[in-house]
């Protein structure tokens, strides 16, 4: 299957980096954001030899490759892009969104869609996997569920995008600024999909309520950062919730925990003696409670140089590929499609 990447940061480079080892795809394009970036073999973009496929910053010379599927990773969606791709009649993956859409919002990409005869699936790790598909793979085990919950503990000083750390997800500034800066906003928009999938998919209340939520912690003396020293009383911690609750029941719950670090915090947040992971958690009969560690680097300047939370959503991307070509035309949500797996390491096939 012919597949092209669409932007080449962290999570962009790791899909390239997979989808070279996929028996069942081929890498035949990558657009890029940036003028440098232009002409420029994409083994060269990802830090290894020449691979003899070029980027491009023309959408129409991706349009042009006829690929059987685009992986869509750019830091912000541009939705009339992804339609001009989905009329072409390149199915796209993407962790940026569409995960659970309205059939509102969504209205327009199905509509591009049928035009193309193409499918549109949005997946990743957070949203997109730990908030929704998880909990929901847990929930079979159980009967009569109560409550289900996913959730993330992560060191940001692990994630290799000092702009995004410092611009948009307000660290190191002041915590007014981060209270009413976009980031709530911005992941809202794919953590409410998480939480309407697990209501919808378990059966609760259509009646339920969404709340949302956001604190901060910041510094009590420097901390050193991907962004630069943190000064006392500047932003050093962030905590998001995304609640539904029946009545004064809540039902399901996706939260997010970034810290940089454990150290010099207030309020003196902490991991707690498990460090960082995600859980997923159901209460039913009987109730089930899994952490999952793995996802999150060793160390901090592992996580600079190879994220494998980042890794982790590059290949939950890719992997899908195969059966999202295969998926009749639609937006199509993990609902849809049977289990996506991954493919055995080359040397063992």
């Amino acid at each position: 299957m012919r597949v092209v990447q669409w932007a080449t940061g962290g999570v962009g480079k790791a899909a390239i980096e997979t989808l070279l080892l996929h028996p069942e795809l081929e890498l035949v394009g990558c657009w890029v954001h940036s003028p440098d970036k232009h002409g420029r073999d994409v083994g060269e973009l990802i830090g290894r030899d020449p691979i003899g496929v070029t980027a491009t910053t023309s959408l129409d010379d991706v349009l042009a490759l006829e690929a059987d599927c685009v992986v869509y990773c750019p830091l912000v969606p541009d939705r009339d892009e992804v339609a001009t791709l989905l009329r072409s009649g390149a199915n796209v993956v993407t962790p940026v969104g569409w995960f659970y859409p309205s059939e509102r919002s969504g209205a327009p990409l199905a509509a591009a869609c049928a035009e193309g005869g193409t499918t549109l699936h949005g997946t990743g790790i957070n949203p997109g996997g730990i908030t929704e598909l998880h909990p929901l793979v847990f929930s079979a085990l159980s009967s009569a569920v109560t409550y289900v919950r996913g959730e993330e503990f992560s060191d940001i000083r692990t994630y290799g995008a000092p702009d995004v750390v410092r611009d948009i997800m307000m660290f190191g500034g002041p915590p007014a600024e981060a209270m009413g800066g976009p980031m709530l906003g911005l992941l809202s928009s794919g953590f409410v999909q998480s939480v309407r999938m697990c209501l919808d998919t378990l059966g609760f209340s259509a009646d339920a309520e969404i709340s949302t939520s956001q604190e901060v912690a910041v510094a009590t003396a420097p901390i050193d950062s991907p962004v630069g020293t943190i000064e006392p009383g500047r932003v050093a911690g962030q905590r998001f919730m995304w609640e539904a609750a029946v009545g004064e029941q809540v039902v399901v719950r996706v939260a997010v925990n970034w810290l940089m670090g454990e150290e010099h915090l207030d309020p003196p947040w902490t991991f707690g003696p498990e460090g960082e992971r995600f859980e997923v958690e159901v209460q039913g009969d009987p109730p089930a409670f899994v952490t999952i560690k793995g996802w999150q680097p060793s160390t901090v300047a592992e996580g600079l140089v190879r994220n494998p939370g980042v890794v982790a959503t590059a290949a939950h991307c890719v992997n899908s590929v195969p059966y999202v070509v295969a998926a009749e035309p639609g937006i199509r949500t993990y609902l849809d499609l049977p289990l996506v797996a991954g493919r055995a390491h080359p040397d063992l096939r």
